[in-house]
């Protein structure tokens, strides 16, 4: 069981991310690429948002991590094992998602952090991370992640609606630009970036002819439990499994959404816009 050194749990309470190179071989991500081309019911259950001037940005969202593929990558050892390291303790599976940046028309991310609104969904502290895994290769070009770092020392920054997204105080964020780096994380397939819930980030739009997919898993401390009911699920007790365990499942390409827990799109949004708003 391969776990973070004491270097990398430093650089993630420092600077609010930890890129982690290969973590997933070839043969695995062509497996989790070829279940998503194939996967019909995540084409029908992927929704757009709309970014700021328009463009929109596929995704599809689900809770429950299943016993699938996508369920076999956010239920690994070599993930969640990281992942209870640097939040200190039992994480469970708050909920995953496909981002679909396709070629050409894929739109941008505003700046946000995702504690902007977890926080309305009654998340009492911020105890929670995600881990973004590049299906595709991620570029300047196609719309690569941004992040600021150190920004997560920030604290939780008030969010309002751009578009159909959650954006972070364009006021706050402006200072933030000037005193804080701004990195590209340009990814290869397999690479996988942990970042702190705090962490302020976004992503271009994709005007390149490659896409940009890439699944993240987000994670809650078990200790973090929502004191109440919203879209994502209160503590629920992960089955973790062993690293070999998504070689073995492979592509079920027709079967692999069976179990999937799939956010309501409605649900999602209206309960996002009466946060925001309230």
């Amino acid at each position: 069981m391969t776990l973070l050194t004491e270097i990398q749990e430093n650089q993630f309470k420092d600077q609010g991310f930890l890129i982690l190179k290969n973590l997933f071989d070839e043969e695995e991500i062509k497996l989790l690429k070829e279940s998503a081309i194939f996967d019909k019911e995540l084409d029908k259950q992927s929704v757009s948002r709309l970014d700021g001037n328009g463009k929109k940005v596929r995704l599809a969202l689900w809770n429950h991590p299943g016993d699938g593929i996508y369920g076999m990558f956010a239920r690994c050892n070599k993930l969640v094992n990281k992942m209870e390291q640097i939040l200190g303790g039992e994480v469970y599976h708050y909920h995953s998602k496909m981002i679909l940046k396709d070629p050409e028309i894929g739109g941008a991310w505003e700046w946000h952090q995702d504690y902007g609104y977890w926080y309305n969904f009654g998340c009492l502290q911020p105890l929670m991370a995600s881990a973004m895994i590049a299906v595709d290769q991620a570029t300047k070009e196609n719309g690569c992640l941004q992040v600021l770092r150190g920004s997560h020392h920030l604290g939780r920054i008030d969010h309002t609606l751009t578009g159909d997204q959650a954006g972070a105080d364009k006021e706050r964020v402006d200072i933030a630009l000037q005193r804080f780096d701004r990195i590209h994380v340009e990814l290869n397939p397999g690479d996988v970036i942990l970042f702190h819930c705090n962490l302020l980030h976004r992503s271009d739009q994709n005007s390149s002819k490659n896409a940009r997919w890439a699944m993240i898993c987000c994670y809650n401390a078990a200790r973090n439990n929502p004191f109440k009911d919203s879209i994502h699920p209160q503590y629920t007790p992960l089955n973790k499994v062993s690293d070999c365990s998504i070689k073995k499942v492979g592509v079920r390409r027709f079967e692999n959404s069976g179990d999937v827990n799939w956010m309501n799109q409605n649900q999602d949004r209206n309960i996002v816009n009466k946060a925001m708003t309230s």
